[in-house]
Order: C-alpha cells, then structure tokens, then sequence
C-alpha cells in the first residue's frame, strides 16, 4: 500500500503544552500540495492543549490498586493475554507493570471511568510518552475542530487544499463488517466508547487498524483507514518514534519519572506527516 504513496515527515522540535499548533502548519504549509493528506498524531494535539495531567497527584485508590497489581499485571499478564493471544510484547510490558501504575489507573477512572480502566493497558488513549515525569496527556479536545482548524490555516496562509486527519494508534477493530474502538471518541462509522468490552471483542478480530479521531473533509472511511495505516506503518520502521513509555525509557536510558523536557527536546519529533497519492 505504501507505494500508492510518498510520504514526507513534518520534523519539529518538542511541543510543549499550550505552545497550540502554529508550528505543524508552518512546517508543513510550504511544503504540501493541493490534494494531500496532513496526518497529525493526536499526543501532540492534546499536549498543545494543555490536556495534560501530572499522575503523581492520583492517591490511588483500593480499586486502581486491584486494577494496576492484579488485574493487568496477573490476570491479565500471566492468563488472558496469553490465553486471547495478546502481542508478547504487551504481555511482556504488563508483567513488568511498576507501582506508579496505581495512580495511572486511579487517573484514568477518574477522566473516563471504570469501563476504560479495566483495559489492561492503553486506557482511554491516556498518553505517557512524549511527556516528562509523571505527565500524561488526555485525548484531544474537540478534535474535529483542530482538523478543520489546521486545514483552514494552510489554505489561508499557503493557499494549499489539504485534508487533515488527526488518527490515534490505539485500535479500531472490525468484527462481523463493523467498526468498533475502546476509545472514548472516533470518526463517524466507527462505534467509539465501547471501552473493555470493544478490547475483549478485539480479541477476536483479525482487522486491527490506527484509529481516526477526525478528518477535515468528508472521504470514505476505507480511504481514511487505508491513508492512516500508511502512517502509522511509517513511524513504527522509523527509530524517532516513541509509542509508549518504554520506548521513551529505552531511548533516553532512564526511568519514566526521571525524564525531563530537556531529554525530549534532544530528539527529534515527528507530530505529522504528509502523504501525497503518486
């Protein structure tokens, strides 16, 4: 599928919260061309929000307890990921699950509720990477209008007609011709907030896809699904890319708490990408 496709990395430097967008527009206005797909990751949205949240403030309660030490880390790490064929790599990730997990756990019932804090990882698309300490980032606010926001910018400033998408990598799953995603919010078309739940039925579907949250303009949704796996299969063959908080560890040699902006800011990022149809 790639080869329907170039793909042009838009390279920032670290965005910090509320720094807002600007700087995605002005790096990709003068290069995109009428006709492209503007594919924004949605952590840097919501940390230019300021939908950020510090996890050390979360006095974990006697449920976040059980959640973070039983359910995911045993239940979850030693019997049903392995019985329901979850990735080694996740498996691996949950069975290595520290104390802090508590307070994330508690945080997450908190913003969303226990239905999405049940899922034994990637909870309500809360984000850990790309963040210092113990700061995590919520989902977008309004992501729909950030998609028309950033394609109304570059078409007044650049005179470029481009098509933003704004996707999540958390999966959106297809079960039985029907689209569903654990997370609280997702395109039309996509059954979104189905929580714990949509992750157990998810287990059960051979179609596992980057979620869309928003798009600019309306396009079929296997268009939409077809352009952010391009996407996403591009930052993963790529070794700027952090997708959780253990490849953040392993990049800067150090634990998560002890990860500073200064870190961050040593690396390159990659918040968007640009993806013209050959």
């Amino acid at each position: 599928m790639d080869d329907k496709y170039r793909v042009i990395p838009v390279r920032t430097g670290y965005i910090r919260p509320n720094d807002g967008l600007d700087v995605i527009i002005d790096k990709a206005g003068p290069v995109v061309e009428d006709g492209d797909y503007l594919v924004v990751s949605e952590t840097p949205v919501a940390i230019s929000q300021g939908r950020v949240i510090d996890e050390s403030d979360y006095e974990p309660s006697f449920l976040a307890f059980f959640l973070a030490d039983i359910w995911s880390k045993y239940i979850w790490g030693y019997l049903l990921g392995p019985l329901l064929g979850v990735k080694k790599r996740t498996i691996k990730n949950l069975r290595r699950l520290p104390k802090e997990a508590r307070a994330h756990k508690e945080a997450v019932l908190r913003h969303y509720g226990v239905k999405h804090a049940l899922k034994p990882g990637s909870e309500a698309g809360i984000d850990l990477s790309n963040l210092p300490g113990t700061l995590a980032a919520l989902l977008p606010e309004d992501p729909q209008g950030v998609s028309e926001y950033i394609a109304e910018n570059i078409q007044k400033s650049y005179n470029r007609d481009v098509t933003v998408i704004i996707i999540d990598t958390d999966a959106t799953y297809k079960l039985m011709g029907r689209y569903f995603t654990p997370l609280p919010c997702a395109i039309d078309g996509i059954k979104s907030d189905t929580g714990f739940l949509g992750y157990l039925l998810g287990r059960f579907s051979d179609n596992i896809l980057p979620t869309p949250l928003a798009v600019s303009k309306k396009m079929s949704i296997d268009k939409i699904f077809e352009i952010a796996k391009v996407a996403e299969d591009y930052h993963k063959n790529h070794t700027e890319y952090i997708e959780t908080v253990y490849d953040m560890e392993d990049i800067f040699k150090e634990k998560r708490d002890r990860i500073t902006i200064r870190n961050l800011e040593s690396v390159e990022h990659v918040p968007a990408l640009i993806l013209r149809e050959i």
